[in-house]
């Protein structure tokens, strides 16, 4: 038997879920600003729920991002603190395609791509496009931040010549409209269900990583870099 767990902070909503071979228990809640304060309660009761401990999974699955910078430090150290003390592999997920999957799973009828995307701030998002498949989604491309006035010179967008669907609150730029989706649904997010169902398929092919190297993605890393510069105190610079 498989048993995932799964946890995701990577924007306003805090998710955790377990995956029993193929079962989903799961939590979800919009908890801006307070991620540190509900993810481990959430991961305590997903576990009672499904009557297991730590030392019984097989591995453990974070969204690794892109997302909010604060969000994936707090998801990625508290998952490599429980893998590390339970010496469990890890499994990093895009929070894209997680979103994607999520989406399609909620549409059963839908088979066309999605443009999915986050808000970067900065006047960019972070994007991605996906297409359905059986049991995840395919990236088409790379995942990107990018200005949305430039998303339309995409290489993947300029070739897509048919319909498309627009997920995710990045899509509240206005420019983004110029894009022509068949709709737009801009109340989709990570969610640690979806991550811990991706999961699945890549624990299976053996793709897991050891708690120290589970790493966040940011794809904007320089940034991310020179805000953590501003912070740190003068006498450690």
């Amino acid at each position: 038997m498989s048993l995932i767990l799964a946890l995701d902070t990577s924007t306003d909503a805090c998710s955790v879920s377990l995956n029993a071979n193929g079962v989903l228990h799961s939590l979800f809640e919009v908890a801006a600003k307070s991620h540190t304060q509900r993810l481990l309660p959430m991961v305590d009761e997903v576990l009672n729920i499904a009557g297991c401990e730590l030392a019984d999974l097989n591995a453990i699955a974070f969204g690794r991002g892109p997302g909010s910078f604060t969000g994936l430090r707090i998801c990625a150290g508290i998952v490599q603190g429980l893998a590390f003390g339970a010496n469990l592999p890890v499994i990093p997920v895009s929070t894209l395609e997680a979103m994607a999957l999520g989406f399609y799973r909620a549409h059963a009828d839908l088979d066309v791509p999605l443009l999915v995307a986050l808000d970067a701030r900065m006047d960019e998002v972070y994007s991605a496009l996906y297409r359905r498949s059986q049991k995840r989604s395919i990236l088409v491309g790379e995942e990107s931040v990018i200005n949305p006035l430039f998303l339309a010179d995409n290489t993947d967008i300029i070739k897509l010549k048919e319909d498309f669907v627009g997920i995710g609150p990045g899509w509240h730029y206005p420019t983004m409209q110029a894009l022509n989706p068949q709709f737009v649904d801009l109340n989709v997010h990570p969610h640690a269900e979806n991550i811990a169902l991706i999961a699945a398929e890549l624990l299976a092919d053996g793709q897991v990583v050891s708690a120290l190297d589970a790493q966040p993605v940011y794809l904007r890393d320089s940034v991310s870099w020179q805000k953590r510069q501003r912070i740190r105190p003068i006498n450690e610079l």
